[in-house]
């Protein structure tokens, strides 16, 4: 027990260190998305994401080895971002070819998570996916902060199916 304490304190730093960055960086999107309210489906993706992944109960809610990647996936957000408003129409066109790559993948897993949510019921599979999409997401429109694992839509397509 003596030998926890020093440890427990050192990561309750680590977290309130990173979850001041993670809100850092939350408000410096939210500042940012005004601007884009005319690119209506990508702001409709971004707002869903930004509900899932910053919500009441984040920090609670969130493993501590997911929780370490939002800063990756917020700056991924606003790369997105910067990319649509850089390119014009040619990034909308861009966008939303890579939308139509992810959406079927993020809707199955919606469709799946809100029946296990009413069933009171948990899948670490789903979970996993979940993360994945978080990851692919990173990889379709934010190549260039690179991810963990290896990720495309054709492996979660696979991995979808065996699931």
């Amino acid at each position: 027990c003596l030998e926890a304490k020093p440890r427990l304190t050192l990561l309750a730093q680590e977290i309130c260190r990173l979850v001041g960055q993670i809100l850092a960086d939350w408000q410096a999107l939210q500042k940012k998305l005004p601007a884009f309210r005319a690119f209506a489906a990508t702001m409709q993706d971004v707002d869903e994401q930004l509900a899932r992944l910053i919500h009441k109960r984040f920090v609670v809610d969130t493993p501590f080895e997911r929780l370490q990647h939002y800063p990756r996936y917020l700056k991924a957000i606003a790369l997105r971002l910067d990319k649509l408003k850089a390119a014009g129409a040619a990034g909308a066109t861009r966008d939303s070819r890579l939308l139509a790559e992810l959406t079927p993948l993020s809707v199955n897993w919606q469709r799946r998570a809100a029946v296990l949510a009413r069933q009171g019921l948990a899948d670490a599979q789903l979970e996993q996916f979940r993360w994945l999409l978080e990851e692919l997401r990173v990889q379709l429109f934010a190549q260039e902060l690179r991810t963990p694992v290896p990720v495309s839509t054709k492996r979660l397509q696979k991995m979808w199916e065996g699931m």
